[in-house]
């Protein structure tokens, strides 16, 4: 009925299974049909990793297994499922062994979207420590060098308005028609 590939780790157990969906749901309303089979995993592994109690509420499905079950909506699930099971205490976490390519990109997507915001809250954090050196050590500077600086920035910024100014051309103020308001009854 059911593949299942195991592996056993200190305080994990790792599992691999194929879950037939299709029988557990041919009785279901259409309207029903998804939900069901998110049940049948759930009743399925519970079954399988042996949770107390049978208590579905232990077992949790990762988003991207539940974003493939819904994919084609409500009324069409997919008829069987591989599926990783990972045993952590008495928690068990489900997971989508075969990701479709749609599903695979959209995860590297997203891991490339996490990376990218560790990386610039990293920056952050090293940008406000240096400002934080910085206040703590006075700048050293010649004001000779400020000076010239100081002076360079005017002479630039001079230039530029001059250059904007040559390439502007002052357009005649356009005659404005009065606006017409509605006639009083």
């Amino acid at each position: 009925m059911a593949d299942k590939k195991a592996k056993i780790t200190s305080t994990e157990i790792v599992r691999e299974y194929i879950i037939p969906l299709r029988e557990k749901s041919r009785p279901v309303p259409r309207y029903k049909k998804t939900p069901k089979a998110v049940k049948t995993i759930k009743e399925f592994l519970a079954r399988h990793m042996k949770v107390e109690n049978r208590d579905l509420n232990k077992i949790k499905i990762s988003k991207d297994l539940n974003q493939f079950l819904w994919a084609k909506g409500i009324r069409k699930h997919p008829h069987k499922i591989k599926v990783k099971a990972v045993k952590k205490e008495e928690n068990i976490i489900v997971e989508l062994v075969d990701y479709p390519n749609n599903l695979k990109f959209k995860k590297l997507r997203e891991e490339k979207v996490t990376k990218a915001a560790l990386e610039s809250i990293e920056s952050k954090k090293g940008m406000m420590q240096r400002m934080k050196e910085n206040i703590q050590k006075p700048a050293e500077s010649k004001p000779d060098e400020k000076e010239k600086t100081s002076a360079e920035a005017t002479q630039q910024f001079e230039d530029a308005k001059a250059k904007q100014s040559k390439h502007q051309t002052e357009k005649p103020a356009k005659a404005t028609k009065p606006f017409r308001q509605a006639l009083q009854k």
